[in-house]
């Protein structure tokens, strides 16, 4: 059902539309988390290992192809602001054939790279066959990965986040049954964990379809399928910025996961294993990112910029909150939360000196998040971009190698530096909006 974003309370608006996002986003971290989980329990550190890289490029994957979807979803929300009818349908239309060509592209090339993807990883000789039928197995499932997230953009676009909640509820349910079956009853190991994650987001992505056509949400006919160059150029210039940033934020993540998997196998199952916590955290910025563009894209359509500028600080500061809280958490009770996913004490160890580090990025990534969504609904998603990329060069990068050579016995000094990097992307978002706003660049 669509719904209109720009009445009633900001506050509410913000809140209400981002829960379901982030109920949506936790249960989509949860069942990545537990593949995780189920291949410690009954595998070793190579399995654990498999997975936790494999998944990694996955994610970077899925990353990237919903932040081109990110443009489909703000301008569906512009229209449904501007009471655009015939240029909604023909967004809608227009995302799912692109994306369709897209997912088989994208496939194609990743099944022909393979085996390079799994060498520039610097994959532990004793996890390179489990990564590699891991990702083999994925690869082929990517169209159906793409198409549950693009349907989810769609729906977020109309104003709806709660249906994607539900699908994603579906894929998580069979994920962690096909996981027990597939890893603890035929002990298929990484294999297992791969058939599970596909075949789930199959199952969502049927489940999707059949909604849409019961609910009638939005009818399209055969003419909004037509490529339209401007529908195209308006989807990527929003989209495209958010695919390279996301893609260049997990493309130095991976660099770090390398330089971690050249230290040892116990340091590559801990540092993958804080990957997926870190991203389990980072589910709230996350949510408010998405939820700010998709509020503020209705009010930019509306011309309601008061209101798009106090749904930004609204989300800041639940996000910051949030962060604030993680951090502090974390410091007490990282041993802890590594024994859920392994008993070997030297990934728990390295592990939970990374986490102390990395959860601090909770709370500076919190603001910077929000700008990001902010900036998107404008149309300005570059200036998050180029942040990005400067806080990766800068900092990110160059701050891992240094800190792994300068302290071989621990990662918490590595597992400070997103932090950093974080701060600085922060401080950039602030001084631009502050010198645009100046400038009455969002009063268009």
């Amino acid at each position: 059902m669509q719904k209109d974003l720009t009445k009633g309370s900001a506050l509410k608006n913000i809140i209400t539309f981002s829960l379901p996002f982030l109920l949506a986003n936790f249960l989509q971290t949860f069942y990545g988390m537990a593949d995780l989980f189920i291949v410690g329990q009954y595998n070793g550190a190579a399995s654990l290992s498999g997975v936790s890289i494999g998944s990694q490029v996955m994610h970077m994957i899925t990353v990237m192809l919903v932040g081109i979807a990110m443009g489909s979803t703000v301008m569906i929300g512009r229209y449904v602001g501007e009471r655009k009818e015939e240029e909604k349908r023909m967004t809608v239309g227009n995302t799912i054939i692109i994306f369709m060509i897209l997912s088989l592209i994208v496939t194609l090339i990743l099944l022909f790279f393979i085996n390079p993807i799994v060498s520039i990883m610097s994959t532990p000789v004793e996890a390179i066959q489990e990564t590699t039928i891991y990702l083999k197995i994925c690869f082929i499932g990517i169209p159906f990965i793409t198409a549950y997230n693009i349907i989810s953009s769609i729906f977020r676009g109309l104003g709806d986040s709660k249906s994607p909640m539900y699908f994603v509820a579906v894929a998580c349910f069979f994920n962690i049954v096909l996981d027990f079956i597939f890893i603890g009853y035929f002990n298929m190991h990484a294999v297992g964990a791969a058939f599970g994650t596909v075949i789930s987001q199959l199952m969502s992505v049927i489940v999707a379809l059949f909604a849409i056509i019961k609910r009638k949400l939005i009818v399209i006919h055969r003419h909004h399928f037509k490529l339209h160059k401007k529908i195209i150029k308006d989807i990527f210039k929003i989209g495209f910025p958010i695919s390279m940033q996301d893609g260049l934020i997990q493309i130095s993540f991976i660099i770090i996961t390398i330089i971690a998997n050249s230290r040892g196998v116990d340091i590559a199952a801990a540092v993958g294993v804080v990957e997926k916590i870190i991203s389990f955290l980072f589910l709230v910025p996350s949510s408010m990112l998405s939820a700010i563009s998709a509020i503020c894209a209705q009010c930019v359509g509306t011309k309601q910029h008061q209101r798009a500028r106090q749904t930004l600080r609204y989300g800041c500061f639940i996000a910051l909150g949030f962060g604030i809280f993680f951090a502090l958490t974390c410091q007490f009770i990282s041993k802890e939360i590594l024994s859920l996913f392994t008993s070997e004490a030297a990934v728990i160890m390295y592990g939970s000196q990374y986490l102390k580090g990395y959860v601090l990025d909770c709370v500076f990534a919190s603001i910077h998040f929000c700008f990001s969504g902010f900036f998107t609904a404008y149309g300005y998603s570059m200036i998050s971009f180029i942040h990005n990329v400067i806080s990766i060069v800068l900092i990110r990068v160059p701050g891992a190698y240094i800190t792994s050579k300068l302290f071989p016995d621990t990662l918490l000094p590595m597992g400070l530096t997103p932090a950093l990097g974080s701060i600085l992307s922060a401080i950039i978002c602030v001084s631009i909006f502050i010198i645009m706003k100046k400038k009455n660049k969002f009063d268009y």
